[in-house]
């Protein structure tokens, strides 16, 4: 992992972001903290649909391994 994608994590620390996953499934939410194996915990987490309103899973851990793209969510 560089360190420009380090930078960016650590400044997003209790910001929104959001993150596609391997398969599609996208997620947005408060990030709270991460590791060196990008795993992340998301607070007040929303799945998001392509159709009908967001699935709210509150606190979740997304394993690093299954993420594609990690952006933060413009304010």
């Amino acid at each position: 992992m560089s360190d420009a994608t380090l930078a960016v994590l650590a400044s997003s620390i209790g910001s929104q972001i959001f993150v596609r996953l391997k398969g599609g499934k996208e997620f947005r939410g408060k990030l709270k903290s991460y590791d060196q194996h990008l795993n992340i915990v998301l607070e007040d987490a929303e799945e998001l649909k392509h159709e009908g309103e967001p699935k709210r899973h509150g606190l979740i851990l997304i394993r690093g391994d299954s993420i594609v793209l990690i952006s933060p969510v413009p304010k």
